[in-house]
């Protein structure tokens, strides 16, 4: 875990997958073909207080999907990239567009599409569910499921490892009487 931690503690980006990691997976399409999907309202504040403490948040999905974008931004994510069947172009693009080194990226994935991203970022993590080759190549594995709060187990372990999560936590503390 030390070695996880020495990693989490030089990220400056950290990038999701949506479908299997912010969303438990499901596609639910309506007669129209409408699609819903249903993102985990923890997952959500764990982003918004990593965001706080200045770590830049992004998306990189192969899918393409109004209800993504509305989510994002909700959240405040501005570098979100969708339809992305090869997701590491985008990965690098942003990494020169933000001046960053692959060691300060982390990437969030759980299928064999994001493979290409994992065996290249800088702290490549998977989720509980994820499928066996890519809990093989990642280096850290989540304990919660994708849109179970996967997500915010990631957020944590990189606050934890910046030192920047108790005084995230003690917002909602505030003076006790």
């Amino acid at each position: 875990m030390k070695d996880i931690l020495e990693k989490a503690a030089k990220i400056k980006l950290l990038v999701f997958d949506v479908d299997g990691v912010l969303t438990d997976g499901s596609l639910i399409v309506d007669d129209d073909g409408k699609e819903y999907k249903a993102f985990y309202s923890k997952d959500g504040l764990g982003i918004k207080m990593l965001q706080q403490t200045g770590v830049k948040i992004a998306i990189i999905t192969a899918r393409t999907s109004n209800v993504v974008i509305h989510r994002m931004q909700n959240l405040g994510i501005k570098h979100i990239y969708q339809g992305q069947l090869d997701k590491l172009p985008a990965f690098k693009k942003m990494l020169k567009e933000l001046e960053l080194s692959t060691e300060q990226a982390a990437f969030v994935g759980d299928d064999v599409i994001d493979l290409p991203v994992i065996l290249h970022a800088g702290l490549a993590i998977t989720v509980a569910d994820a499928h066996p080759l890519v809990k093989q190549h990642a280096h850290w594995q989540t304990p919660q499921r994708g849109g179970r709060g996967a997500a915010r187990d990631v957020c944590e372990l990189i606050m934890q490892a910046q030192g920047t999560l108790e005084a995230q936590f003690q917002k909602y503390l505030g003076s006790k009487p």
